[in-house]
């Protein structure tokens, strides 16, 4: 049966937010296709899923070339998406894909270098089975690469037309501010970054928010729930279908310590006190920063999609309750490591 997107998905006009400076709005909640998508998933459960994204008002589907698994899977699968259910709707989407780690065998299948880069951005487009993706990033920053030969590749791809706006991920705020300079200097500005950050992990805010801001570019942070653990689905044990149940996961069930799950409860239970659930309060506290544009979350069911989207209905904190959240953060299970 032919998908037809919902008729109200743009009735709620506070769903988007401006990108930096820049004339592109991205909503509130973007969907990231890191996990869930592969090709060692269901695929029609993942299909479903973005679909009701979509549906929702969801036009912000985030990749790279080495999603998966294997790497590659998660562009393929979305690109058959694009075919059955999305042609028709391809200019109201906003496509990001990135490269960065290792793809490929041999010294040219990983890295920052221009070879590397470009030739990453056209399998992307071909599995994608697209002219042009709208975001394309640099994954990470390559120490034995000049900075200036990786911002020159995206220019090069924005300026051949595979790309219309350039981001970074997982860069410091110094090497930020370098790569901004290169972009800008090549005509082709920085439109976003892409960091880690969530209530266990702050580092964006010791510098790199703030560079973001004076370079008039978003931010879009990945794992705001880290990677689950900022819900209520760990604190009655390790659900088969989990993250921390997957062999190919990248949240291990060692890091959900007495600790851990003694800060999580706590804010479980502010987040109810504010008529959340916890996913949606650490969704809101990562929006709140000035900075960000919109919170890139994961998906393995419909229903946490849903839960997730409904954070944008209460986004204000009061300034108690920010003490209160910093207060269980730093001393709840004081002493012990954080989860990253």
């Amino acid at each position: 049966m032919p998908y037809l997107p919902s008729s109200a998905r743009y009735e709620n006009p506070g769903m988007y937010r401006r990108c930096g400076r820049s004339g592109l709005q991205l909503p509130l909640i973007s969907l990231g296709l890191w996990h869930n998508f592969g090709g060692v998933d269901v695929y029609e459960n993942g299909r479903a899923i973005v679909r009701r994204a979509f549906d929702l008002g969801i036009t912000h589907f985030d990749l790279a070339n080495n999603y998966g698994p294997p790497p590659g899977s998660a562009e393929e699968n979305f690109g058959r998406m694009l075919r059955t259910d999305f042609a028709a709707h391809r200019d109201e989407l906003i496509i990001s894909t990135k490269a960065g780690y290792g793809m490929w065998a041999g010294p040219y299948g990983d890295g920052g270098s221009r070879k590397y880069v470009l030739a990453s951005l056209d399998q992307s487009l071909a599995r994608l089975g697209l002219d042009y993706v709208d975001i394309f990033y640099s994954h990470r920053p390559d120490p034995a690469t000049p900075i200036e030969e990786t911002m020159g590749a995206l220019a090069h791809a924005v300026r051949s037309g595979k790309a219309l706006y350039v981001g970074l991920s997982n860069y410091n705020a110094e090497q930020t501010a370098r790569a901004a300079q290169v972009l800008r200097e090549l005509g082709t500005p920085l439109l976003i970054h892409q960091p880690r950050y969530h209530m266990f992990e702050r580092a964006p805010e010791a510098g790199l928010f703030e560079r973001l801001q004076a370079e008039g570019a978003g931010a879009i942070p990945y794992c705001p729930l880290a990677q689950g653990l900022l819900t209520n689905r760990y604190l009655g044990g390790i659900p088969d279908d989990a993250r921390a149940a997957k062999p190919h996961g990248f949240l291990k069930a060692d890091r959900i310590t007495p600790a851990v799950l003694e800060k999580i409860s706590a804010l479980d239970a502010l987040a109810r006190a504010r008529g959340q659930s916890l996913a949606q309060m650490a969704l809101a506290w990562v929006l709140r920063q000035p900075a960000v544009t919109t919170a890139l979350i994961g998906a393995s069911k419909i229903s946490q999609l849903e839960d997730n989207v409904k954070a944008i209905e209460t986004l204000a904190f009061s300034p108690d309750e920010l003490a209160r959240i910093d207060a269980i953060l730093n001393e709840a299970g004081r002493g012990q490591s954080q989860p990253k």
